[in-house]
C-alpha cells in the first residue's frame, strides 16, 4: 500500500458519507463472502481466512462444520485430527492451535457461546480486532468496522482515512459514519478493493474517481509530465 504520513486533510464526514453512498450503489451486493450460519461458524471461518481467500475457506468449512458443529466439540479436537481438515487454508498448524484454544476458551469462560463484546472476543486465542469486528457486525448485530488490507488501501487512496494502522483507520471511518453503516461500509470498501481499487487500480471503473485523492494526484502528475515534455520540445525547437 502507498506510504501514508498521517498529515493529510481528511474528507469531511459529509464528504465521506457521500463517497460511501456512491460506492454502495456501485456494489449493491457487498457482504461478507464467508459462508456461515451462526456466530461460531463465522468466527472459525474468519480465523481460517487469514493469509488465505474466502473462496478457499468456503471449500473447507462445510465438512469442518459438520465434524465440529460447535465450540464444545471443537474444544475436544487435537491438532493431528484438525490440521488435515484445514491444511489447504495455509498456516494450518498455527490455525489449528488457535482454533482449539479459542473453542476451549469459549467453553470455559462463555458457556460455549460467542460473546457479543469486543473485549471478550479479542481475549480469545487467535482473535484480533478485525476478526472480532467481522463477527460482531455480521453475526451478532453489534456495529463493527473490520479493517483489512483492502479497506486500508481504498480508504487511504480516496482520502477518507490517512494511516497505515488499522485501528487508526477504523477510528477515522467510524467517526465519520453512523454505527448502523459501519459493517456495510467495510464490506463495500473490501469489495471495491477486490474488484476496482486493486494494487494496480482500474480508475476508469471507479464510481468515486472524481472524489479520489489518489486519482487527482495521478491526473496532476500526468499533466505535469505533459507540460514538462512540451517545455522541453519548445526549448529544443528554439536551439
Amino acid at each position: 500500500m502507498e506510504q501514508r504520513t498521517g498529515t493529510r486533510s481528511l474528507k469531511t464526514p459529509a464528504e465521506t458519507r457521500y463517497i460511501i453512498d456512491k460506492l454502495d450503489a456501485q456494489h449493491p451486493d457487498a457482504d461478507t463472502e464467508l459462508n456461515h450460519s451462526n456466530a461460531f461458524e463465522l468466527l472459525v471461518a474468519t480465523m481460517l481466512s487469514a493469509q488465505s481467500t474466502d473462496a478457499r475457506v468456503n471449500l473447507v468449512t462445510p465438512k469442518l462444520f459438520k465434524r465440529y458443529p460447535n465450540a464444545r466439540v471443537l474444544a475436544k479436537a487435537t491438532p493431528w485430527t484438525l490440521e488435515p481438515r484445514i491444511h489447504s487454508t495455509g498456516f494450518f498448524r498455527a490455525k489449528a492451535k488457535s482454533l482449539i484454544g479459542m473453542a476451549r476458551a469459549l467453553v470455559e469462560k462463555h458457556g460455549g457461546e460467542v460473546p457479543a463484546r469486543m473485549d471478550a472476543l479479542v481475549a480469545l486465542p487467535g482473535v484480533g480486532r478485525k476478526t472480532a469486528n467481522v463477527v460482531l457486525g455480521h453475526a451478532l448485530g453489534v456495529p463493527g468496522l473490520p479493517v483489512d488490507r483492502h479497506v486500508l488501501r481504498v480508504s487511504n487512496r480516496i482520502g477518507i482515512a490517512d494511516s497505515d494502522k488499522p485501528e487508526v483507520v477504523e477510528q477515522q471511518l467510524t467517526s465519520a459514519l453512523p454505527p448502523d453503516r459501519w459493517t456495510r461500509t467495510s464490506d463495500t470498501l473490501i469489495l471495491h478493493g477486490r474488484r476496482v481499487c486493486r494494487p494496480k487500480p482500474l480508475c476508469d471503473q471507479c464510481a468515486v474517481r472524481d472524489d479520489c485523492d489518489y486519482f487527482a494526484a495521478a491526473v496532476d502528475e500526468r499533466v505535469r509530465v505533459r507540460i514538462s515534455r512540451g517545455t522541453k520540445k519548445v526549448r529544443a525547437a528554439r536551439r
